[in-house]
């Protein structure tokens, strides 16, 4: 007989909130690598992403989830489902809060960015409602706020009775993690692991790079591009040399687009290609040669196979 602190066990987490409430910070600072792109800018994950930590015989799987808001293009609508699809199966369903925005939503002047947020998060809560499940509170972004004022929205939100704990973190800060990872252990059902113990994601090489490409855009072009682009890596191959050589395509909707994504001559893609060779030598551990091209393809958020590629169901 195994002691119970030896047993094997395996959780899944599916890790919800509005866009922008820190999904993807939290998601990389738990598995303690990154494993899913981070930007300022809302609705940045696409597709579902799984993150795997090991805490002596216990595996977290962490899906992290797009930002569910209100649907309107095809591309919008398979994100949403995305999110809601990673409840299924889950052992517990966290639902983070970016603190500082809905709480600006309880008093005057609130901003635009931040009603949306709030609404967007109250919509999940009202699914859950209807639903009848369960989820645990994570407030996150408390390094930005007082405690009083964190204290009565948890009270605000717990109202809602659909929350059987509450946890107050800073992801970005890696406050109160430790906390909640050590509650989620407890949690977990016994059971096989899910993944090889060595790693770290459910995302293959070639779609995070595509993805870490995605990201320098998204940091470089701040708000002159709209998120009318995505990029897919079209070959993957070793040089003469055993080197990595890698082309990625980035299709965006529009030729106005284009010239934004090229930049006065080539200098914006020549700063994101650099950028993100970097990112991806360090992540894979070796010399990656890193070649851009800019397509346009109207409607591409349209496209069934553009959806799938990014690992999104139609």
């Amino acid at each position: 007989m195994r002691d119970e602190d030896d047993q094997i066990k395996c959780g899944v987490v599916a890790v919800l909130g509005a866009p922008n409430a820190g999904k993807s910070t939290f998601v990389n600072e738990m598995v303690g690598a990154k494993v899913s792109i981070v930007t300022h800018k809302v609705q940045t994950t696409r597709a579902r992403i799984r993150g795997v930590a090991v805490h002596d015989q216990t595996q977290i799987v962490y899906v992290d989830t797009p930002g569910i808001f209100s649907p309107k293009r095809s591309l919008d609508r398979a994100m949403v489902t995305a999110a809601w699809d990673a409840v299924a199966g889950s052992d517990v369903i966290l639902l983070l809060v970016d603190a500082p925005a809905y709480l600006a939503t309880m008093n005057e002047g609130a901003s635009g960015a931040a009603m949306k947020s709030a609404e967007d998060t109250d919509r999940i809560i009202a699914s859950l409602k209807q639903t009848g499940q369960k989820a645990v509170l994570v407030l996150n972004k408390i390094d930005r706020m007082p405690r009083p004022p964190l204290l009565r929205l948890a009270q605000v939100l717990n109202d809602e009775d659909i929350f059987t704990e509450t946890f107050m973190i800073s992801a970005k800060k890696a406050r109160g993690t430790e906390d909640l990872q050590g509650w989620l252990v407890e949690q977990a059902p016994p059971g096989p692991h899910l993944y090889p113990e060595d790693q770290l994601s459910d995302i293959n090489d070639r779609m995070m790079a595509a993805e870490v490409t995605r990201e320098k855009l998204f940091l470089r072009l701040h708000e002159e591009l709209p998120y009318s682009l995505t990029v897919e890596t079209d070959r993957w191959e070793r040089t003469k040399r055993g080197e990595l050589r890698l082309e990625q395509t980035i299709y965006v909707d529009r030729d106005s687009q284009k010239k934004l994504v090229l930049g006065h001559k080539g200098r914006t893609i020549a700063t994101v290609g650099q950028t993100s060779r970097e990112d991806m030598q360090e992540m894979f551990g070796e010399t990656v040669h890193l070649f851009l091209y800019v397509k346009v393809r109207e409607g591409w958020a349209d496209d069934k196979e553009r959806m799938r590629n990014m690992g999104l169901e139609v």
